[in-house]
């Protein structure tokens, strides 16, 4: 069994669980919570309800090619507690193939504020994939910026 590759980054935000999840759970505002230029607009910006549900996002990343299209399939989602997804394609038929890599916010009350853990995941990456964009394509310090401007976002 192959040990798991990731990254594990947790932050405090001065803001109730509520208000932090409405920041995760609407696509269009996906790039107030990425520290870079790499996550673009919501294709669709309906907010996440649940799982099962794609949400598509546009992208910028030269080693990816430049612009291109993000499709989420969203795993996990327990309102104001946990939300996840798996980045991927879709295919002619519209199945979601993912990439093999997969995001994971978890939210804890902590007083007035909220302890978010933002996990990284690229343990699933097929090794084609890795050779062209490198994987992991960031450092930890990008979650703990990602996390930062989270922060930022939600107030």
């Amino acid at each position: 069994m192959t040990e798991p590759e990731r990254y594990v980054v947790t932050h405090t935000i001065a803001a109730a669980p509520t208000a932090v999840f409405a920041v995760l759970s609407d696509p269009a505002r996906h790039k107030d919570t990425e520290p870079g230029d790499w996550v673009r607009d919501a294709i669709d910006p309906k907010p996440i309800t649940g799982t099962g549900q794609i949400f598509a996002i546009n992208m910028f990343l030269p080693q990816a090619g430049g612009h291109y299209i993000m499709h989420n399939l969203v795993s996990e989602f327990d309102k104001d507690r946990t939300i996840a997804w798996f980045p991927g394609q879709l295919d002619e038929a519209g199945k979601h193939n993912p990439g093999g890599w997969w995001w994971r916010y978890d939210l804890a009350p902590n007083g007035d504020a909220t302890d978010v853990t933002l996990t990284y995941d690229w343990t699933g990456t097929p090794q084609s994939f890795r050779d062209q964009v490198g994987m992991p394509p960031f450092g930890k310090d990008f979650l703990v910026e990602s996390l930062a401007a989270l922060d930022r976002s939600v107030k």
